[in-house]
């Protein structure tokens, strides 16, 4: 059984990075494995954790295709589209609520504006 060579957070050896520093790079991990792994220690609480992948291997990022982008615009079009009145609520529609605010709370609308 093999563990993960395992740094103290800000502590990392060059070459190594976290996904989103490869994002902003321009960089994907590719399908590699994970090569180590950061911890971030707290108080309460177990220590957070991000994988380090290494720079070398990895890949840039696919570019965004015309159905690629249609299809993120439908996906979140769907997401701010409130299923009781569906209308376009203008924001995501909280998971919490599972409906816009105004479906959720439609006494606190009324008393506000009369």
């Amino acid at each position: 059984m093999s563990t993960l060579p395992t740094y103290r957070w800000r502590l990392a050896p060059d070459g190594l990075a976290t996904r989103r520093q490869l994002r902003a790079r321009g960089l994907r991990p590719g399908g590699q494995p994970v090569a180590a792994q950061l911890e971030r220690p707290r108080r309460r609480r177990g220590p957070l954790v991000a994988y380090l992948y290494r720079i070398d291997l990895a890949r840039p990022v696919r570019p965004m295709t015309p159905g690629r982008a249609a299809a993120l615009e439908r996906a979140m079009a769907a997401r701010r589209t409130c299923p009781v009145c569906r209308r376009d609520a203008g924001y995501c529609i909280p998971p919490s609520l599972g409906m816009c605010v105004p479906c959720a709370y439609p006494t606190h609308q009324s008393e506000e504006f009369a």
